[in-house]
This record gives C-alpha cells, structure tokens and sequence, in this order.
C-alpha cells in the first residue's frame, strides 16, 4: 500500500486483508500450529508444575498482547499471524481443560455450550457484517469477529476431540482417522459446489483434533501404538516445520490477498454462483454428521479401555476394582516399585508438613520416573499400568491444583502408596 492510499483507506476504516489466503499452506501451518500449541501448553501445565489455571492465566496475558500486536498492523503480517493463531490455539485448549478438569463440566456439555457460543457469535458477526467470508476481513470488527471465532473454535475441537476419544476409547493412531476422514469429506464437498464459507469454518474446527490427535500419535511410546518420537522431539520437529513454512510464506508472499474482492465491501452480502448445488452439498454435509455420529455411536458400545491421553484430557480417572496392597505391582520389578513409593513417601511427607512448593516439586519426579519407565512397565503389565497410572494422574491433579485440598491430597497419594504394596 502506498502513502497515497494509505489515509484513504484509513478515513474508511479500511485495510489490506489481515488474514492469508486459504491456501494448502494455510492449512498445513494450522495443523502444525494446533500440535505445537497443545504440546507447549502441557510442558508448561505438567513438566514446570506451573498448573492449569496459572498457566491459563500466563497465555490470557500473552494472547493480550500478541492479540493487539496483530490488530495494530494494517496488513498480513505472516509471522505475527500465525503467532497468535499458535497462541490462540494454547489458550483455547486450556479454557476447556479447565472447564473439565477443575470446574467438573462434561465434555459433552461443554461441546454443546462451545458450539452454541460459536452459534451466537457467528450469528452477531453475520448480523452486522453480512458475510462471514475470511476474505472480508479488511476493518477493524472484522478483524476482532474473527479472531473470537477462531478461539471458540478452538476450545469447540479441543471439547469434541476429547469427547470422542473418551467415548470410543480409540488409540492415538486410530484417533487421527476419524478428523482426517471428515476433512476429506469437507474438501471434496467444496469441490462440487459446496459453501465456501461454510465448508472453510467445518475444516477449522477439525482442524484442532486433527493436529493434537496426529501429535499424541507421533509422541506415544510404541507399546500404546504411536510412533515413540516423545513430546519434546514431536514439538521441536512441527516448530521447525512451522518456522520454516512461515519463512517461507514471508519471502515469498504466495498467500498474500493482494486484492479484495468485492464482496469484502461493508454492506455487501455473499452472493452464491449456484445456489441449488450449494443446498445439494449441505444435504450431502447433514449425512456424513449423520455418518460420522452413527461410527461414534457404535465405537461407544465396543468394549473398551479408555486411552491415558483421553483420560488426562478430560479429567478423568480410570476406575477400578479394590486390590489387595502390592498385588498390581507382581510383574514389576521390585527396585522400579520402591522408587515410586520413595518418591511418593517424600511427596506426602512434604504435603503433611505443609510445604506445597516441595510437593509439587518432588511429584515431578515421580511423573518423569514413571513416564520414562512406561515402555518397560506396561508391557510386563497392560492392566496394572493402566491402574497405576489413573491413579498417579488422581495424584498429579490433586497436587497441582490451584488451590490444594491437603486432604484430597494425603488421600490420593495415600492410596497410591497402598497399591504399590
């Protein structure tokens, strides 16, 4: 833009396009941006012991101001834009985790409260703007409706993900299926007419489950059926891949909306080219929901054992038949078995004598112990792992919790203690 241009615009209330055009770099940076995000939030969450509500509260404040970093730019900006959708993203998923894990909320009620938000908010956007098209995104409201979208959609795929991994008990590799399916569905649904609108704002929501399901399937040990690269390495790789798309979209601008269409003009609805192929298409939409329901229904009836990712992220815990003290650790070696009760003496030890800070600290080591045993212990022992390790997440929570309840506390790792014997 010139600086002729340039007040004119500003006197309109106008700009270049803030967003980039939706592009198959669009989409490839969204599901990298969506892993890296999640992975980054739970090393904060978990590893620091810095704890959810904390850590929500640290990304509230960096979305503030990486969120008016990229409103006070008056065009696309590749890496600020896709800074703030990574730090959307983080502080998407953590409004939902605290939902579930502190607040108690279903993941099915809050799948359906997200979506009735995101309901409203698109309905008020449309309402004023006439048009909810990525590519009007040239003033100021605009801009500030979109990127309220964008973190409701967020926190919707985070509630939907874990909602289905929690009703179908599916393995990380598996887990990436089913997005990945309705993506295709979606893509191939726009090829033959379908809103373009509409089938954009269906794949964004996907999009989250998607890239945290491919994380969890790239990070998990090879006994749970993932690719054992581990969480530190999956991120490192899909950030280098993000920064490496971003430098690339910078020098290259190939994702540039150097002109507006017409229809980004405030005032201005979206017209449709083939109205009767569109409604075609969103009869064809209704039955791969209707498709896709009918699959979730039937994995749910399935007998299974729900997932430890599925388990963590949405709170809960797996329950189990009482057992006899010492009697799920007999096919575990006795030296890894002491070093979890020593660990977890300590940590109980510290929380009796009120010293909060020592707990959460010595607990630490307990997650990274039985993290790193994993690949030994669980094949010794499917069943036994699985008991252990919902009651060590019970543990970690209880601990780590913004405001501990030592009693809650003492009973957890109390409990523990007993199963190991």
């Amino acid at each position: 833009m010139t600086e002729s241009t340039k007040p004119q615009d500003a006197r309109a209330g106008r700009m270049l396009s803030k967003v980039p055009e939706v592009t198959v770099w669009f989409w490839i940076i969204k599901i990298l941006c969506t892993t890296v995000g999640e992975s980054f939030a739970d090393w904060i969450n978990t590893s620091l012991g810095a704890g959810l509500n904390l850590t929500a509260l640290i990304f509230t404040i960096v979305l503030a101001v990486v969120g008016g970093w990229q409103l006070w730019l008056d065009r696309y900006v590749p890496a600020v834009y896709w800074l703030t959708v990574v730090v959307l993203s983080v502080t998407g998923t953590l409004y939902t985790d605290i939902l579930t894990d502190n607040l108690g909320v279903p993941l099915a009620v809050s799948s359906m409260v997200f979506a009735a938000v995101l309901a409203v908010v698109f309905g008020v956007w449309y309402a004023r703007e006439r048009t909810l098209s990525i590519h009007s995104i040239v003033t100021t409201p605009r801009e500030l409706f979109y990127w309220l979208t964008v973190l409701v959609t967020f926190a919707l795929g985070t509630a939907t993900g874990d909602w289905t991994l929690t009703v179908t008990g599916w393995g990380p590799g598996v887990s990436v299926l089913l997005p990945a399916a309705l993506i295709a569905a979606i893509a191939l649904g726009r090829r033959f007419g379908a809103n373009a609108v509409l089938s954009f704002w269906l794949a964004y929501i996907l999009t989250r489950p998607l890239g945290a399901n491919l994380g969890d399937w790239l990070a998990s040990p090879t006994v749970d059926h993932g690719l054992g690269l581990g969480t530190g390495f999956t991120s490192i790789l899909f950030l280098a891949a993000i920064l490496a798309t971003v430098v690339y979209l910078t020098y290259t601008r190939v994702d540039v909306i150097t002109d507006a269409p017409h229809t980004s003009r405030p005032g201005v609805a979206v017209t449709s080219a083939s109205p009767i192929r569109e409604r075609v298409m969103l009869g064809y939409y209704t039955a791969v929901a209707i498709l896709a329901a009918i699959l979730l229904g039937w994995a749910a009836t399935q007998p299974h054992t729900a997932s430890s990712a599925a388990d963590e992220e949405s709170g809960a815990s797996i329950t189990t038949a009482p057992v006899a003290p010492g009697q799920t650790t007999t096919h575990f070696p006795a030296a890894e078995v002491a070093k979890f009760r020593t660990i977890i003496g300590d940590t109980l030890t510290r929380v009796q004598a009120g010293s909060q800070a020592g707990a959460k600290a010595r607990i630490t080591d307990l997650e990274t112990a039985w993290d790193g045993d994993q690949s030994t212990l669980q094949p010794l022992d499917g069943r036994a792992w699985e008991i252990l390790d919902g009651q060590i997440d019970a543990a970690l929570k209880a601990v780590r919790a913004a405001r501990p309840d030592p009693a809650t506390e003492i009973r957890t790792l109390t409990t523990l203690l007993a199963t190991l014997g």
